[in-house]
């Protein structure tokens, strides 16, 4: 029997905690529209892991997509103090935050916006060309099952391809994370659920951070984590003692 307070040799032995790559505090946005102010965040407090997949639950109104917004560096709050790893994002000027999200942020959104002009390829090259360190682009492309695709207009492709292409263009200068605002909620059912088997195989295999805002309350079975906010604020959060594959998922 070990001595009290001793670990013994064959107890359990846990994996140190990842690194926090978000840190935010106090965190407020306020937006004035003339005499008019809507606070969209208020007194946000909130630490998010490297590696973890988060999703961020809440009805329209509750301040998701400016939380996003903000940790992506597309928004800067009102007040408060935000930070991803080193990088103090609140007070950050236009081009401290351009090269933020340049260097180490993807980005997928509801709507696709490709370039109907380009092919697969070439949608994806575009990013690839200002990235640092990119993987090559057939690569990306292959990784969300379009690779017989890469050289089809968009105007060729289901929302769903569309999508997949949204998250190649996103995954091929191999950011550290991976925001997503209600990707699947212009798609069916099956749909969406490919696009799900590629976010969460990208955040499996790639070890990419990824936090994902959805109305689907059941997508939230993926996550190691889920946030719900309520009114600009946080009111829990819950941690998952199995993730689901997307495939587990059903709505």
């Amino acid at each position: 029997m070990g001595t009290p307070g001793t670990p013994r040799d064959d107890a359990p032995q846990h994996a140190p905690a990842a690194e926090v790559v978000f840190r935010a505090r106090g965190l407020r946005k306020v937006y004035r529209m003339g005499e008019v102010e809507v606070v969209a965040l208020q007194g946000v407090d909130l630490e998010i892991r490297r590696g973890e997949f988060i999703v961020l639950l809440g009805p329209s109104g509750s301040g998701k997509s400016t939380l996003l917004n903000i940790l992506g560096g597309l928004d800067v709050p009102s007040g408060g103090e935000v930070a991803y790893c080193d990088h103090r994002l609140d007070g950050a000027d236009e081009a401290a935050l351009t090269r933020f999200r340049r260097e180490h942020v993807g980005f997928v959104f509801q709507f696709y916006n490709l370039i109907p002009s380009l092919t697969v390829r070439e949608n994806v090259q575009l990013v690839a060309d200002i990235a640092e360190h990119p993987m090559p682009v057939d690569d990306a492309i292959a990784r969300v099952g379009l690779g017989e695709r890469a050289d089809h207009f968009p105007a060729q492709l289901s929302g769903g391809e569309q999508q997949r292409v949204a998250i190649a263009r996103a995954i091929v200068k191999r950011p550290a994370v991976l925001l997503c605002d209600e990707p699947t909620g212009a798609l069916d059912y099956a749909t969406g659920k490919r696009v799900l088997e590629v976010i969460e195989d990208v955040n499996r295999t790639l070890g990419t951070t990824a936090v994902v805002i959805t109305h689907n309350a059941a997508i939230a079975g993926m996550a190691d984590r889920v946030i719900r906010l309520g009114d600009g604020r946080i009111t829990a959060i819950e941690a998952n003692a199995r993730k689901l594959r997307p495939d587990e998922l059903s709505w």
